[in-house]
């Protein structure tokens, strides 16, 4: 299994000859990177906002055969697009791989423009090969009692998401053996990777910040 991350929280698995791409957003896209992602089998969306879901790169990368899930919140943000229309607990395959939908409490702040409230936020464990892979959308700490092999985890310390103290705690709790961080990526926005680091360490986690486009081998 090749796990490769993208900017913010976009990240594509390649496994069993499938390509699944989940949160394909806006921030420092380019047309190398468009080319990375062309003809999905699966995209995953955990809501509504820019930085997850880029409507323009996603028609240019999908194929006839591509299935995009998402929440009915995000389908209706982009009426123009094709859902499979999917909410917290809700479980279904993607060939061999299974996959629940499982809860997420997107943050807020004074600063978000009025209508960009984020209602239906979710995540994704996915079951591959007898590891669990978690990626949890742009989340806030709640309690849950979600397990996993690999964390994709957002901090940025910023609000919609959680800081480095919260999130290694956050990640501690799932159980993981490879925390993989996401979500910081944003200029405008930065998370604070040291901070998170001490945190990590901490909490006596085992993590890897990965390079936009670097991959690594599960």
């Amino acid at each position: 299994m090749k796990l490769t991350k993208f900017a913010q929280s976009c990240i594509m698995i390649e496994s069993n000859e499938q390509k699944i791409l989940i949160d394909p957003g806006a921030i420092l896209l380019d047309e190398k990177t468009i080319q990375k992602w062309m003809h999905p089998d699966f995209i995953l969306i955990t809501h509504k906002h820019f930085d997850h879901f880029d409507e323009n790169a996603i028609k240019k990368i999908i194929s006839p055969k591509t299935i995009i899930y998402a929440s009915s919140e995000t389908a209706k943000e982009y009426p123009s697009t094709k859902f499979e229309i999917v909410k917290e607990r809700d479980k279904f395959n993607l060939g061999k791989i299974k996959v629940e939908v499982v809860k997420a409490v997107h943050g807020h702040h004074a600063l978000m423009p009025k209508g960009k409230e984020v209602r239906e936020a979710i995540g994704y464990i996915l079951e591959i090969n007898g590891k669990k892979l978690y990626h949890t959308g742009d989340t806030i700490s709640f309690p849950n009692e979600y397990k996993c092999n690999i964390l994709f985890v957002p901090f940025n310390n910023h609000g919609v998401c959680m800081g480095p103290f919260e999130a290694a705690l956050f990640a501690k709790e799932t159980g993981a053996e490879l925390i993989i961080p996401i979500h910081f990526d944003n200029e405008k926005l930065p998370g604070d990777k040291e901070k998170f680091k001490i945190e990590l360490e901490k909490n006596k986690l085992n993590y890897k910040f990965l390079k936009i486009g670097e991959s690594i081998e599960i």
